[in-house]
């Protein structure tokens, strides 16, 4: 889920620098590139990943 954020975020940052928007300090293209690597850093470590309750090896449906 945080690596189609990041994906996202990439976007916006080249859409802003691309067409010359011009924006306040806070949404500028860097920053919002670096919210960007923050997602993708996040989803690679791990948290923000699809986590099943199944805390056995079986399958929920086999009776060996």
């Amino acid at each position: 889920m945080l690596g189609m954020a990041a994906a996202v975020l990439f976007f916006i940052a080249f859409l802003i620098n691309a067409a010359d928007i011009g924006t306040n300090d806070v949404f500028s293209s860097t920053n919002v590139m670096l919210l960007g690597l923050t997602a993708l850093a996040l989803h690679l470590a791990g948290i923000g990943a699809h986590r099943t309750g199944h805390t056995s090896g079986r399958r929920p449906w086999s009776r060996s």
